[in-house]
């Protein structure tokens, strides 16, 4: 089994200090997916149901260049479902939008990013299988001329 660990700086960041911050350097992971990096496509949870894909882009457009916005609806009511997908097209500028927008409050509620999980459609394969499944110990069967000892 494959692992990997990846630690990322914290820190905070002021309007004053966000060129500076652009220079560091962050872990990157070489899987992509459409051309942009994996860890570029970010998820906002817990926004508010009246938040459009045109804030999102505003919003999110002063970490990086943006790719695509695709802020989940309820196909009945026609609104939000409070999350949205955010892809980057640097992973630099992803890891910039979480350190600085993450736990901030938009109108009233607590908006909480993470790095998105890639979902089963976006790899465009078949799932991965472990193999035969392990044989289990059956018990003996006892034979014809045998009586079962049971006790009832």
């Amino acid at each position: 089994m494959w692992s990997a660990t990846l630690s990322f700086p914290s820190y905070v960041a002021s309007s004053s200090s966000l060129p500076n911050y652009r220079n560091r350097r962050f872990p990157k992971i070489k899987a992509s997916l459409f051309n942009y990096p994996l860890a570029s496509k970010i998820m906002v949870r817990n926004l508010p149901f009246s938040t459009s894909e045109d804030f999102l882009q505003r919003e999110f457009s002063a970490f990086g260049e943006i790719a695509e916005v695709k802020l989940v609806k309820d196909e009945s009511m026609k609104r939000s479902k409070g999350y949205a997908f955010i892809q980057f097209k640097s992973q630099d500028d992803a890891f910039l939008a979480i350190e600085t927008m993450d736990r901030r409050m938009y109108n009233g509620r607590m908006i909480y990013i993470d790095i998105a999980k890639p979902g089963k459609r976006d790899f465009q394969g078949l799932p991965r299988t472990s193999g035969p499944p392990e044989k289990t110990q059956e018990p003996d069967e006892p034979a014809n001329d045998e009586v079962a000892d049971c006790w009832y």
